[in-house]
């Protein structure tokens, strides 16, 4: 069975379709870098100074369209794995496809914040021990604090962003988009877009309990995007699709702004990264 594109897919909000490999999910233009699009500057710096998380080192990136005037506040989007993110050869490409948005008026000036999990370096084990999990699966409010206390005073350092929550977005796969909902969660103050892939809204830390905590707490002031596939993951931490499935009734339930787009993928950020262009445009609308 032949797929409907993956942009029309996206605009009917559900994509149910036959089986599909990988390469079902290509990229599009708004992926590719273009002629005559000015492209932004990257830059990678290292953060080990970490009160919340103490003893971690990580690397992080800012990305600074070219756009950005130096006077105006820009919008932000953060992202969690962030190596992964702004790899211009990975699933998502965000400094490109930023680029090319920005260049056509379909998102507004954005700086980008790539942060990567931490590692304490001299635990036991090769290469460290992996802060991740506890970054990034756990509820609660530490690791929103580690991004508003922490990295962002030192990316407004250098780059204004706004600090308008509607002019703010978190992203992530994974343990990486349970992690962007609850930064947003706890501090819709602060952050008041969410896109999440393959989201791990399962008991890995107790992240299961969301569907039942948005129905019954008042509505927050969020705009929701979530992408899974019907074949992501099935273990003792829970079932992917289905606790996707049970975030996006809750969302919907209470009245939020929110998409749930389901893919037939795995635990890949494929799909998600095909779609991008697209949750961008739904994300950043008026």
């Amino acid at each position: 069975m032949k797929p409907p594109p993956c942009l029309s897919a996206f605009a009917l909000g559900l994509l149910l379709v036959a089986p599909l490999g990988a390469e079902d999910y290509p990229l599009g233009p708004d992926s590719l870098p273009k002629d005559g699009v000015p492209k932004g500057t990257v830059t990678k710096h290292v953060w080990k100074d970490s009160r919340i998380y103490p003893g971690t080192v990580r690397d992080y990136w800012i990305y600074v369209p070219a756009q950005y005037d130096g006077k105006t506040p820009a919008a932000l989007m953060v992202f969690q794995d962030g190596a992964g993110f702004v790899n211009p050869n990975g699933h998502t490409r965000v400094p490109i496809v930023f680029d090319n948005l920005i260049h056509a008026g379909e998102m507004p000036v954005t700086v980008g914040v790539f942060v990567d999990p931490g590692v304490i370096p001299n635990a036991k084990g090769p290469g460290g021990r992996k802060n991740r999990s506890l970054e990034y699966d756990a509820l609660g409010g530490d690791y929103a604090r580690f991004l508003l206390e922490e990295i962002l005073p030192e990316v407004g350092k250098t780059v204004a962003v706004s600090d308008d929550p509607a002019m703010r977005a978190i992203c992530g796969n994974s343990s990486g988009g349970i992690c962007a909902f609850t930064v947003a969660w706890e501090r819709p103050d602060s952050f008041g877009k969410v896109v999440s892939h393959i989201g791990s809204f399962t008991n890995i830390r107790g992240g299961h309990v969301y569907p039942s905590l948005i129905r019954k707490t008042e509505k927050k002031p969020l705009r929701v995007f979530l992408q899974d596939g019907e074949n992501d993951l099935d273990n003792l931490h829970g079932h992917w699709p289905l606790a996707n499935r049970q975030m996006a009734a809750a969302l919907e339930f209470k009245g939020y702004d929110s998409k749930f787009v389901l893919g037939t993928g795995a635990h890949s950020g494929q799909h998600g990264g095909a779609i991008f262009p697209e949750t961008l445009r739904w994300l950043w609308r008026k």
